[in-house]
């Protein structure tokens, strides 16, 4: 079974060595004038264009393995952040990218999500793939068009990973649905990162089992004939 989540990830093309022309996640450095925070924002804002408060961010992980670049004397750690928006504005790519895109995030097996935008078809590592195993393995061992730059499919493992264990106590995913949402489009959600048809989550037993993360705020407009569906949204 294969389902489809859009416009979950932004993934820009690299215009400068060591990777130069290979997708990745946008990136940036922290400058002495700024916190962790602030250059999140300003990468956000300078690599693809959208301009976001805090409230729009969620710190991720650090990433500071010390084989991360093993060709370099100088040590790299990262910060990764996530951001979760109710739709997928246009993308302008900045300094340091060529292009910039929106992927679709789909499952296909039981081990990892895939990024799909045309011809690029990029896996994330196998979860049951540590961060030593990672490093240890050739990275470059994929067609052109299914590599990232640096250990990035690592990291949007831990992402996927850090959405799906999160859905049944703060389902921050559910922002790219806007304020409101129908259970149906909840599940297409959840059904997504557990790797399952919408379908096979019971509506009411989401609704039950979901009722202390989710309110009901009324009914979805519709002009067609039928019930229409109940509108529910985040609790505070």
């Amino acid at each position: 079974m294969k389902k489809k989540l859009k416009n979950t990830n932004s993934i820009s093309q690299k215009s400068e060595a060591p990777f130069k022309n290979y997708w990745g996640l946008p990136e940036t450095f922290l400058r002495v004038t700024e916190d962790a925070d602030e250059a999140a924002l300003r990468l956000i804002r300078d690599k693809i264009g959208i301009q976001l408060t805090k409230f729009h961010t969620e710190q991720l992980k650090t990433f500071t393995n010390r084989n991360r670049f093993v060709n370099n004397a100088v040590r790299h750690l990262s910060l990764a952040y996530m951001t979760f928006l109710p739709g997928a504005p246009k993308l302008v790519p900045g300094y340091g990218a060529k292009d910039a895109r929106w992927f679709d995030v789909s499952f296909a097996n039981d081990d990892n999500y895939n990024l799909i935008y045309g011809q690029y078809r990029f896996e994330t590592v196998s979860e049951y793939t540590n961060d030593e195993q990672f490093y240890a393995q050739n990275k470059h061992d994929l067609p052109e068009n299914q590599r990232l730059a640096f250990d990035h499919r690592l990291i949007l493992k831990e992402a996927f990973i850090r959405v799906r264990n999160k859905l049944d106590y703060a389902p921050s995913i559910l922002h790219i649905l806007g304020h409101h949402f129908t259970l149906r489009t909840a599940r297409e959600v959840y059904a997504v990162f557990l790797r399952v048809s919408y379908q096979e989550i019971d509506n009411s037993n989401f609704r039950k089992t979901h009722a202390h993360i989710f309110e009901e705020v009324g009914i979805e407009p519709t002009g067609m004939k039928g019930r229409p569906a109940k509108l529910y949204r985040l609790k505070r």
